[in-house]
């Protein structure tokens, strides 16, 4: 096994930080690959002395000397919350991230204007809010495709005047839409992106091309499948394609052959923020201190293992070669297994874009009801079978120390040529 792709099977939040975290201590990864999203990702990762990050745009393989992080074309790069990611890094004992970090020219820049707007949409949308992170990623997305040619890009920071033109037009185009907005004057933000492309090796597409083969890089997806931009559960979904499709796209354009899957579930399904939720129990005695309460998003929601939607997770992802199934540490008597609805056992994928199919799915989900079984007493067997794909890796807790492979195909490298 060369290349590892690494996505979400739920509505985010599964561990996917903590698999990276494995796969970057076992296998002698050369880069991590983000391939979707931007700073509202928020991949937890503890080590054995105790030290904690949230990743967010560095890859979850950081806190190995070496293991580089490559933010591709489709990642929304925010230079300022990059920086302050950076310096939590430093506090850490990490401080060389930014050495360690390229990033494609071509990438969709975040700036103060787009997360302004995006917090004033949300909050106009009063009661029925989407469930945003705040952060401007989608703003950034959706205004990139308004405006394809005349969007900022990473590479403009190199340019200090076609970048003052490009943030100018931006902010008078939201400003006239949305009415002023919560953000400083563009002369004020040019030092800071500037500052950022003389700090940071900004690059061309090649550049990937030449890590593939120079060593093993681990894909890092965001967000969860369930999330999806086109097949997630509008409109409570991300601006961002969360499968494997540009992950799959990347290694192609490389000539590179594609990557083991690995799709990770949590143990308890949960979400962050407004949305369907079939298996929600409150009353099961659970907390994340990683995921609190905040104003965007709302409260962190827990629910009993939902097959129902992980299999459709799993259909929307083209499949896995294994599953990682994490947090087996919460297994206990209260929580129980979803394996159907009482409108169905099985939800089928439609064709991408079809929004208005996705709407009334949601419609559906949102008036359906679990249906129990008794928790297994093999919760890994259980998975598999209700999935159909191999448990891979077990987590029963934070750290790397925590995780066991199981059969050969993420078995470290030495014990895969002895066998």
């Amino acid at each position: 096994m060369k290349h590892v792709a690494v996505v979400d099977l739920g509505y985010g939040d599964a561990g996917k930080g903590t698999v990276v975290d494995w796969l970057c201590a076992t296998r002698g990864v050369h880069t991590v690959v983000r391939f979707n999203g931007g700073a509202q990702a928020a991949h937890n990762v503890a080590l054995r002395d105790g030290r904690h990050h949230t990743f967010a745009q560095f890859g979850a393989g950081t806190f190995h000397p070496g293991v580089r992080t490559h933010l591709s074309r489709h990642v929304v790069v925010d230079p300022l919350a990059l920086a302050a990611e950076a310096d939590h890094l430093a506090t850490v004992g990490v401080t060389d991230a930014l050495d360690r970090l390229t990033i494609d020219g071509d990438a969709l820049l975040a700036t103060p204007y787009h997360r302004a707007a995006n917090q004033a949409r949300e909050i106009a949308r009063g009661a029925d809010r989407h469930g945003s992170c705040g952060l401007g990623v989608g703003e950034t997305v959706a205004y990139g495709l308004a405006h394809p040619d005349d969007a900022p890009r990473v590479s403009d920071c190199r340019s200090p005047a076609l970048l003052r033109r490009r943030l100018t037009a931006l902010r008078e185009r939201l400003t006239a839409e949305l009415g002023p907005l919560d953000a400083p004057p563009v002369e004020d933000c040019l030092p800071a992106f500037t500052g950022f492309a003389g700090r940071v090796a900004i690059v061309d597409g090649s550049w990937l091309a030449g890590a593939l083969r120079s060593g093993t890089c681990v894909f890092e997806g965001a967000q969860g499948v369930l999330l999806d931009e086109w097949h997630g559960f509008h409109p409570y979904t991300t601006w961002s394609t969360t499968t494997f499709a540009n992950a799959d796209s990347l290694l192609a354009e490389a000539g590179q052959p594609g990557a083991t899957r690995i799709g990770v579930l949590r143990l308890v399904t949960t979400r962050h923020g407004a949305g369907p939720l079939v298996t929600e129990d409150p009353a099961l005695p659970l907390a994340d201190p990683h995921n609190p309460t905040n104003p965007w998003q709302g409260r962190f929601r827990f629910g009993h293992f939902d097959a129902v939607a992980h299999r459709y997770a799993l259909a929307v992802a083209g499949g896995v070669d294994g599953l990682a199934l994490t947090h087996l540490d919460l297994a206990g008597p209260e929580l129980r297994i979803c394996r159907r609805y009482d409108t169905t056992d099985r939800l089928t994928p439609g064709p991408p874009g079809d929004l208005d199919r996705q709407a009334a799915l949601t419609a559906r989900l949102l008036r359906s009801r679990p249906l129990y079984d008794d928790p297994p007493t093999d919760w890994a067997e259980a998975v598999s079978v209700e999935l159909g794909a191999p448990v891979v890796l077990t987590s029963y807790g934070p750290t790397a120390d925590d995780k066991t492979p199981h059969g050969p195909l993420l078995a470290p490298p030495a014990l895969v040529r002895s066998a």
